[in-house]
C-alpha cells in the first residue's frame, strides 16, 4: 500500500486503467448474455443499440469476446509472468549466492535462452502442441522468458551477499535457505516486482503475437484470437473497423499502462531518480 501511494501521477492513473480493465475481464464474462462463441446477430453488424461494439464475421457479439478476450489474455500473462519470474529469481538466486561451478553451469544455460530468439521457441513449441490450452500457453511463456530476470537477479545477489548482514547471519550459523529468504530476497523485491511486471505484459504481447499466426488458444476468445480474425476476414478493408479497433485499443492500453507502471516503480524504488526529481 505504500509504495501505490508514493507512486507518480502517471502511475497511479495507469495502475486504475489497468485494473479497470481487469476489473472488466472479471466481471463482463459473467454478465454476458452468452459465450464468446455465440451466434447472436448477422456478419459485420456496426455498433449499435443492439450491439454496442458490433459483430464479426460470424454474427458473434464483439463486446461478448471482449471481455471473455481480457480474461484469457491477462489470465496467460499472469499465469506467465509469475512462472517467469519464479524460475528467474531461483537461477539468479542460486547463481549469485552460489557462484562457483553453479554459477557457471546457471548463466550459460541463461545465455543459450537468451541467444535463442524467444519468438522462435514458442513457435516450435506452439506448433508441437496438439491442444493450445490457455493454462499451457502461459506456461510455455514462462518457461522462455526467465533469462534477462536471472541475469539482473543474480547480479544483484552477487553484491548483496557481501554486505555485513549477509556476513552475520552466515557466522551465527544460519543456514543457506533462510540467508536466502531472510537476508538476501527482501531486499531484492524492488527488482522482483519490477521484473513481474515486465514479464507480464511481454507474455500478454507474446500470446497476441502467437495468435496472430494462427497458434493462439483453442476454444476460447482472447484478444490475439480476436485480432487473428479481424485480420484474416479482411475488416479493415472492407470497412469493418470496430473488429479490429476493438482488441487494438484494449492490447495497447494493457501494455501502455503496464509499462508506466513499471517505470513508475523504477522511481519509487530508485532513490537516484527520486533525488534527481527533487532536484528538478
Amino acid at each position: 500500500m505504500k509504495t501505490l501511494k508514493a507512486l507518480p501521477p502517471r502511475g497511479t492513473i495507469a495502475a486504475a486503467v489497468f485494473l479497470a480493465i481487469v476489473l472488466a475481464g472479471l466481471i463482463g464474462p459473467l454478465l454476458a448474455p452468452a459465450g464468446p462463441g455465440a451466434l447472436l446477430g448477422t456478419s459485420f453488424t456496426p455498433p449499435g443499440s443492439e450491439f454496442l461494439l458490433g459483430t464479426d464475421h460470424l454474427g458473434r457479439s464483439v463486446g461478448i469476446q471482449l471481455v471473455h478476450g481480457i480474461r484469457t489474455s491477462i489470465y496467460i500473462g499472469l499465469l506467465a509472468g509469475i512462472t517467469g519470474t519464479l524460475i528467474g529469481v531461483a537461477f539468479g538466486t542460486l547463481a549469485g549466492y552460489r557462484g562457483g561451478v553453479l554459477d557457471e553451469i546457471l548463466m550459460g544455460l541463461t545465455n543459450i535462452m537468451i541467444t535463442v530468439p524467444a519468438i522462435i521457441v514458442l513457435l516450435l513449441l506452439s506448433i508441437s502442441l496438439d491442444t493450445r490450452s490457455v493454462t499451457v500457453m502461459g506456461l510455455c511463456i514462462g518457461f522462455v522468458s526467465w533469462p534477462w530476470t536471472a541475469r539482473a537477479v543474480r547480479s544483484q545477489i552477487a553484491s548483496l551477499r557481501e554486505r555485513e548482514h549477509v556476513d552475520i547471519a552466515r557466522l551465527s550459523g544460519s543456514g543457506t535457505m533462510r540467508i536466502i529468504n531472510v537476508e538476501l530476497l527482501p531486499y531484492m523485491m524492488s527488482y522482483i516486482v519490477m521484473a513481474f511486471v515486465i514479464q507480464l505484459y511481454g507474455a500478454i504481447l507474446a500470446e497476441a503475437a502467437l495468435s496472430l499466426l494462427g497458434l493462439g488458444p483453442s476454444g476460447t476468445a482472447s484478444l490475439g484470437v480476436m485480432l487473428h480474425w479481424a485480420i484474416a476476414w479482411e475488416s479493415v478493408r472492407g470497412g469493418q473497423w470496430w473488429v479490429f479497433l476493438t482488441p487494438t485499443v484494449f492490447i495497447t492500453a494493457i501494455t501502455f499502462s503496464l509499462l508506466l507502471v513499471q517505470s513508475s516503480l523504477d522511481t519509487v524504488f530508485n532513490p537516484r531518480l527520486r533525488v534527481g526529481k527533487a532536484a528538478r
